[in-house]
């Protein structure tokens, strides 16, 4: 490759996006390298990061000509609306639960733990109609949320030197690794054995929840998919539809409440929703600047930071500028650079600012609608193409309901606004 990049020990080694990454703030130290050296960054002896949204729909399109890199080795909305119901419930829980425990008693809520109790409870109502009891403790009382924090940063750091992998996780001789999920595993395997002997107690056939979806497609489809398929389907719910989801969640609030003209104006329109009543996703997606809030908080703040990495095809590829990248060369792009890139985004791309999403005063309907499209094709929050999150929907559904439920009804304010 035309070394055009930033010449540093990354050339020679995977150690320095190892180091990157343990010093967790690789995104901005990321993006403060694409600043100074521009669109293309070797990370690596053979791993390149791109700065081109342009080249988005190539890489990641549904070709499959961009095979997956061994980072991974490591580790549709009609459905999801159907577990709505259960959603509900567990959003009522949590206002109850901040009525009863900081509303009437004036203490002080951590609100950004509050939102992981939720959205772990809330996973598990979707994926066995029963929540895991993290709201009603009111605290992590199996350790199984700081278990998956660890998991999440262990993996992270590993995929950017994965042959360690085998020297600690994978060691046959003595495991060195993060903890297990233990006590997830077992709540998955006593619900799938009840479920299959027709026993589970929280079942009802009017709200089946995910669980009853992924053995419906075990009946359907036995050649194919078998019980460790089934476990493999709700682990991917459990862990990816858990944290990221409160990431998220806790991106908007924050980007919310740390802008007053921001928190004031969508107060407002939430405002228009029936008080007491929780909205259902429909109604609180049609919301223009509550849709802006979520798309801004989400694109500034991305639940991966991490650069989507895949395998050059055969022919290697050659890049907007004319250089020429070989084959099998690990390229990709990160979201929180992408997300960022001015050419896209405009002359702000590091500040949070709703109305970018929504039509200017001085924007004719054509100029907006273009513009709409070009955000859209960029927006890499969610991945892209066929390797798209597969949890976005349940994690927007989540994020649109949990966000209108909390700002709408109760007046927040940051304990520490300055912090990012």
């Amino acid at each position: 490759m035309d070394q055009g990049a930033q010449a540093e020990p990354s050339g020679l080694t995977n150690w320095y996006r190892f180091y990157l990454v343990r010093t967790g703030d690789y995104q901005h130290q990321l993006k403060a390298l694409h600043d100074k050296h521009g669109p293309v960054i070797r990370l690596g002896p053979n791993v390149v990061d791109l700065d081109y949204p342009e080249l988005i729909k190539t890489m990641y399109g549904t070709d499959n000509k961009y095979l997956k890199t061994d980072f991974y080795h490591n580790n549709s909305t009609k459905i999801v609306l159907t577990v709505e119901p259960l959603v509900d419930k567990v959003i009522d829980q949590l206002l109850e639960h901040l009525e009863e425990r900081f509303v009437k008693t004036a203490k002080t809520c951590d609100l950004g733990e509050w939102i992981a109790f939720c959205t772990w409870d809330m996973v598990g109502a979707a994926s066995f109609s029963e929540d895991f009891g993290y709201m009603a403790q009111g605290k992590d009382h199996d350790g199984t949320i700081s278990t998956e924090d660890k998991a999440f940063d262990y993996f992270a750091a590993i995929g950017q030197v994965p042959i360690l992998d085998y020297c600690l996780d994978k060691n046959p001789i003595k495991r060195i690794g993060p903890p297990n999920l233990g006590n997830a595993t077992r709540v998955a395997i006593e619900h799938i054995a009840a479920r299959t002997q027709g026993n589970d107690r929280n079942f009802d056939p009017k709200t089946p929840g995910y669980l009853q979806r992924f053995m419906e497609v075990k009946e359907t489809y036995p050649d194919i998919v078998d019980d460790g398929m089934v476990m493999n389907y709700v682990f991917i719910n459990l862990l990816a539809g858990s944290d990221t989801t409160a990431l998220t969640i806790r991106a908007v609030m924050y980007y919310v409440l740390k802008h007053p003209d921001v928190y004031r104006k969508l107060k407002s329109e939430l405002g228009k929703l029936e008080l007491g009543r929780i909205a259902q996703y429909s109604e609180a997606k049609a919301l223009p600047y509550l849709d802006a809030c979520v798309r801004e908080a989400i694109r500034v703040h991305p639940g991966v930071s991490m650069m989507l990495e895949r395998y050059a095809p055969a022919e290697g590829l050659t890049l907007p500028d004319g250089r020429y990248i070989p084959p099998f060369t690990k390229v990709g792009m990160n979201p929180f650079i992408i997300n960022r890139n001015p050419c896209i985004w405009g002359n702000d791309p590091d500040t949070f600012r709703p109305e970018r999403w929504l039509q200017q005063d001085d924007e004719s309907g054509s100029a907006f609608a273009e513009r709409t499209k070009l955000f859209n094709a960029a927006d890499f929050s969610f991945g892209a193409g066929s390797r798209m999150c597969l949890g976005r929907h349940l994690a927007l559904l989540q994020t649109y309901k949990i966000v209108a439920a909390l700002v709408g009804r109760y007046d927040i304010r940051l304990t520490n606004p300055e912090r990012e």
